[in-house]
């Protein structure tokens, strides 16, 4: 153990010593001239006076300037629309990821449910003969209403929150065909009673 340590004790403290080195010419080597930077084929210096000249545009760059320019207005349209759509495609995305691990591992009596809703749809499909209107209702009144029997809670907030909107609709229609008629309605009566019609 010893003599590891002397042995690398002995190099590791030569590293830690400083010494001068002075480097001479040989006396028989003749004087070197020097060189200027001029001379030097990397640092040639341009002789007179240099002035950028752009090259002049050819048919096919004029061409293509004039498509970006044309195209400018549609392609910032279609990256605004994708920035926009992009984050609902991800949710739409994330959403039908969750329903089908949802439909994987589903609750006992999911699909028997599930089933019985599609069926009432169908009922409503079949007696809805005739009648776009009865179309557009009774399949999904059918569907509600089986799907209600077995989700009670789900279907009585449903109906809740789609009360206070359709509510909430009602009023803001309201309001607009109110504006409309004082707009139109109570101007135009303003116009046969005003003193120069007299």
């Amino acid at each position: 153990m010893f003599k590891v340590i002397q042995r690398s004790v002995g190099p590791a403290s030569l590293s830690l010593l400083t010494f001068k080195v002075y480097a001479s010419q040989k006396k028989d080597s003749p004087p070197k001239t020097s060189v200027r930077v001029n001379e030097l084929s990397l640092y040639s210096v341009p002789e007179g006076p240099s002035k950028y000249v752009e090259e002049p545009r050819t048919q096919l760059e004029e061409s293509i300037s004039h498509f970006r320019q044309y195209c400018q207005p549609y392609t910032s349209w279609c990256q605004e629309i994708y920035s926009q759509t992009e984050p609902k495609m991800q949710s739409l995305v994330q959403w039908g990821l969750d329903s089908y691990e949802y439909l994987q591992n589903a609750p006992p009596g999911f699909f028997p449910r599930l089933g019985v809703i599609g069926f009432a749809g169908i009922v409503g499909l079949l007696l809805a003969r005739g009648s776009k209107i009865k179309k557009l209702v009774y399949p999904p009144g059918f569907m509600g209403v089986a799907a209600s029997l077995y989700y009670p809670q789900q279907a009585i907030i449903f109906v809740q929150v789609s009360g206070e909107k359709l509510y909430d609709w009602g009023l803001r229609g309201y309001i607009v065909i109110e504006d409309l008629w004082k707009e139109n309605f109570q101007k135009s009566g303003n116009v046969k009673n005003s003193p120069g019609n007299k």
